[in-house]
């Protein structure tokens, strides 16, 4: 019985050992690594020294680098046509006068190439407002009397061809020959401006918080389609009025019409081409017997716009962000967020409520 029962000892520690051994021979699992996330540096696109702050191109020559823009008032209306000097402006702000005719006010970014430019027309309050986002010089010939006061508050660096002494301003004699009225005849020698500033000590550098772009605009290489719907067609009634807007699917540009005729620039035999179409909405009402107008300039998140680039139509809010007349200009998505546009020239217009479609 005992030798039994020392046997069946001795069968258990073996049995007892084995089962160990293969315990120990069972491959240990490893632990599993965690992948690391994978770091994209954002890489800063740098921007060219000569960019054009108006259009984000780098056309800029030397001498314009830092330099302030300059703003003509021309004149808009059939009877004007063809004007000149226009197809080169970098930004055409196109608003209603007396009797819902329209004006021009035309930016140029570098002030050492202003071409001549015709036919130069009288100064409205909404335009400075404007142009004072740039921090432009202003040119015009004559005012409405009824602003002198608002315009000296400004402080503009304003030419006047009312008050020219610099030989800036004349009559185009072949304009007058051809029988046109007088005041579809004046022009702005542009070619001499520089010259006439920087003789005058006159200040040329942008202000401190102007020498970035006018816009955020998209790189360098892109062309971004707004988000929304197709778009090749624009038309806009001012009252008196109208300007269309024509997609050009080989230029990636909106070739202009007023009153659905091609708007052609007088010297280069062009027609006026822009990347970016905006028309931005507001409140416009008379506010004299004359018939001068009332305009709200400053926008607001309840604005309502459009921008139009690219084959697309966006709906858009609008506002001169600090709501001064020496805010920048700044366009949103409907959920507020700041929007970024295509480089290239601008065309605004600033009208009526519900007086643009498109399609």
């Amino acid at each position: 019985m005992k030798k039994l029962t020392a046997l069946l000892l001795v069968f258990v520690l073996i049995f007892s050992l084995a089962g160990c051994k293969k315990e120990e021979e069972k491959p240990k699992e490893e632990p599993k690594k965690t992948e690391e996330p994978e770091v994209v540096e954002e890489v800063k696109e740098e921007m060219p020294a000569n960019q054009n702050l108006l259009t984000g191109v780098a056309d800029l020559s030397d001498a314009a680098i830092g330099k302030r823009p300059v703003a003509i008032m021309v004149n808009n209306v059939p009877k004007a046509m063809p004007q000149y000097g226009v197809g080169q402006a970098d930004i055409i702000f196109e608003i209603p006068v007396e009797g819902d005719a329209t004006r021009f006010m035309a930016l140029y970014a570098d002030y050492t190439t202003v071409p001549r430019v015709c036919a130069v027309r009288s100064c409205r309050y909404y335009f400075p407002a404007m142009s004072q986002g740039f921090d432009a010089f202003y040119v015009n010939w004559g005012i409405d009397d009824t602003i002198g006061d608002y315009l000296a508050e400004l402080n503009l660096d304003q030419f006047d061809g009312m008050y020219d002494g610099n030989g800036l301003f004349a009559r185009d004699q072949e304009r007058l020959n051809a029988g046109y009225a007088l005041e579809h005849t004046a022009y702005f020698e542009g070619p001499s401006f520089a010259s006439v500033v920087d003789s005058q000590g006159i200040r040329s550098d942008l202000a401190e918080d102007k020498k970035d772009a006018a816009f955020s605009f998209n790189g360098l290489t892109e062309q971004v389609q707004p988000k929304g719907d197709d778009c090749t067609a624009v038309d806009i009634n001012f009252g008196a009025q109208t300007s269309q807007f024509t997609y050009d699917t080989e230029k990636n540009m909106y070739l202009k019409q007023l009153n659905s005729e091609p708007q052609i620039d007088g010297v280069t035999q062009e027609q006026l081409a822009f990347t970016n179409v905006f028309v931005l909405e507001t409140d416009i009402s008379i506010r004299d017997d004359i018939g001068h107008k009332n305009v709200d300039w400053a926008g607001g998140p309840d604005s309502t716009g459009y921008y139009i680039s690219n084959g697309k139509v966006q709906k858009i809010h609008w506002a001169k962000e600090g709501g001064t007349e020496s805010s920048r200009l700044t366009f949103y998505d409907e959920s507020g967020e700041k929007i970024k546009i295509n480089r290239g020239k601008s065309y605004i217009a600033i009208n009526y409520h519900s007086q643009a479609t498109f399609s």
